[in-house]
């Protein structure tokens, strides 16, 4: 196991130099909080990472969960990480005080969520489920509903999931078959199976409660016949003890990676007494779900980014110990070899890890800003620019990480050579764990025709307009410095390049070439994705510059920090922007192989 699994320095020098989220203090909602408690936060979550999380990552991988007697048998820390995320009232930190919630701000719970996900992402995720089904019955359950179900959530007592997927419904939610009867007597009869549940029915806790999807018998199909239910593992009768409420986890998938949380097959109604609780108003199933969904895609993107950062970190590690030929110039074989990390080839597969993972995390953050300030600012206008911002950027966070942190944990492998396809280092297990997310919220395709069907001209361009106008002030500030006005340049182009494919697709779509419009939706994706990380180097290479510019007797590990941060920048621009003139040549090319060609040239003779 490598010593680290991220960089405080990095978190710092994002939150206070880059975002200056003590800034947020001056406005009403945040002013009992200070840069001191937002540390005091960052800091135990780190101790609770390092301590708890950490030193079980590869024990929960290699001994994960057994189904037994009709449950998933848990690893013992998911109980030990579950009553300190309780006790500390982690869940529900950013709730308002009148909801026993402490008032952060979003920021700072993406940066803890981070520092749980990079340490043990299995870990992380019966957090995050919980965290999610508690906001979702905060925001659209009834009174009662809330007094019997809601506490032993955000306590940690109880676990939460989301129970979407069926056998034969994966995204195409509308097509739900899991069936709701009403009754007289204030509960709907549940029926039908549900898979791919995380979390479904584990031994760390007494009760599951799921947030499960299911059509009220007479409903109408696709979305509009979709409701949302409570439906408990143990229902709370009027003298608030359990009852079993027919509902049982039919085994668990074996799974690539992310091996210490099981994902569940659930059968509810089998002895016809599943009962499930509406939550708001029939057939409203899909938008509350989806209400909850940027901030589960943004928890998709920050879980991806803590894999690919540790991942980079025991990468760095070994490549600063592993002692392995000479430089290609030196001839002498008596001569001692050098540390790997000298190797030209292994510094470009670092810088490419430290690009990704970094500009990654300032993006991810970048957002939770925009959420913060959205919550806080008076103005109608103010808070809809906000909303749309992060509206626009969600499928950009929640993919680029997930996709490039896929790379990035492969080169972090082949750092290691042969050590890294092994299960003596860690690398491996980062690679399979993170896997899931491009899959995880919503495939990539579906951000990507998200992102290009609805996002760009969201507001007649609105949305898109506000991101342009956020990349001028970044492109504007960094003129000022020789060292980054070749790099801001460079970004000019790149967004007269991606406004002159979104124009293009625009126009396939006025002409109602609807599947063409669609058919490389990721593909726009990815380039929006690189610009937008691009735009996040150079907002972190001003901060950088400033400081050296700034402090004439910086200490050396600073001095080094701001370098490393200036050199990151120059690598993304010159290793990894280039990438979209590619991705435009493809997208504004009229040969749109992939609509035009008949499956049945896939099929073997």
């Amino acid at each position: 196991m490598a010593d680290r699994y991220a960089n405080r320095r990095d978190i710092k020098f994002l939150l206070e130099e880059v975002f200056q989220v003590e800034s947020l203090t001056e406005y009403e909602y945040y002013q009992d909080h200070s840069m001191d408690t937002f540390n005091m936060i960052i800091d135990t979550a780190w101790k609770m990472g390092t301590d708890l999380c950490y030193p079980v990552l590869q024990e929960m991988d290699k001994n994960p969960p057994r189904y037994e007697d009709g449950q998933a048998k848990v690893h013992p820390a998911v109980r030990i990480f579950l009553d300190e995320i309780g006790q500390g009232g982690w869940i529900n930190a950013d709730w308002d005080y009148e909801l026993e919630g402490q008032q952060i701000p979003n920021i700072i719970k993406f940066v803890y969520g981070f520092l749980f996900t990079a340490s043990n992402y299995s870990l992380s995720a019966y957090e995050m489920l919980t965290a999610g089904a508690a906001n979702i019955m905060k925001t659209f359950a009834s009174e009662d509903l809330k007094n019997k179900y809601l506490t032993k959530l955000c306590t940690a007592e109880w676990q939460g999931t989301m129970a979407l997927t069926e056998p034969d419904v994966g995204s195409s939610l509308g097509d739900i078959a899991a069936s709701a009867e009403e009754s007289d007597k204030g509960y709907y009869l549940i029926k039908g199976k549900k898979i791919f549940i995380s979390a479904a029915d584990t031994s760390a806790c007494e009760n599951t409660v799921h947030m499960l999807l299911a059509r009220i018998k007479g409903a109408p199909k696709g979305v509009k016949g979709i409701s949302l239910f409570v439906v408990p593992k143990y229902r709370v009768d009027d003298s608030e003890n359990l009852e079993f409420n027919d509902i049982s986890c039919d085994g668990i998938e074996h799974k690539l990676g992310y091996k210490g949380s099981p994902i569940g097959q659930l059968s509810m109604g089998e002895s016809n007494d599943c009962r499930g609780y509406l939550v708001g108003k029939p057939g409203m199933g899909l938008a509350y779900m989806f209400h909850m969904m940027n901030e589960e895609r943004i928890n998709v993107g920050i879980g991806a980014v803590g894999k690919a950062t540790a991942a980079y970190y025991a990468a760095l590690e070994y490549v600063s110990q592993r002692l392995q030929g000479r430089k290609p110039a030196e001839k002498d074989p008596n001569s001692p070899m050098i540390p790997i990390i000298e190797h030209a080839d292994v510094k470009r597969m670092l810088l490419m890890q430290k690009s990704i993972t970094e500009g990654g995390l300032s993006i991810c953050l970048q957002v939770a800003k925009y959420l913060d300030l959205q919550k806080v600012l008076p103005g109608e206008e103010e808070k809809e620019k906000y909303a749309l911002l992060v509206e626009l950027l969600v499928p950009v966070v929640k993919t680029y990480p997930s996709e490039a942190g896929i790379l990035a944990t492969s080169a972090a492998i082949q750092c290691l050579g042969g050590y890294g396809y092994c299960q003596d280092f860690p690398v491996e297990q980062y690679f399979r764990d993170i896997r899931i997310d491009a899959i995880h919220e919503g495939t990539t395709c579906i951000q990507g025709q998200d992102l290009l069907g609805k996002k760009v001209s969201m507001k007649n361009g609105k949305a898109l307009s506000l991101f342009i106008l956020e990349v001028n002030k970044t492109l504007d500030e960094a003129q000022v410095f020789d060292n980054l006005k070749p790099r801001a340049d460079e970004l000019i182009d790149a967004m007269q390049e991606l406004d002159r494919v979104t124009k293009y697709l625009a126009g396939l779509a006025g002409q109602g070439k609807t599947e063409e419009f669609l058919a490389d939706s990721v593909l726009y994706l990815e380039m929006f994705g690189i610009i937008t990380i691009a735009w996040q180097w150079l907002l972190q290479g001003i901060t950088a510059q400033k400081a050296l510019d700034n402090h004439e007797d910086m200490l050396k590990s600073d001095e080094i920090f701001y370098h490393g941060k200036l050199y990151t920048c120059r690598f993304f621009f010159s290793y990894e922007l280039n990438k979209i003139y590619g991705l435009s040549r493809r997208l504004m090319s009229n040969d749109i192989i992939t609509v035009e060609m008949d499956s049945k040239y896939l099929q073997p003779n």
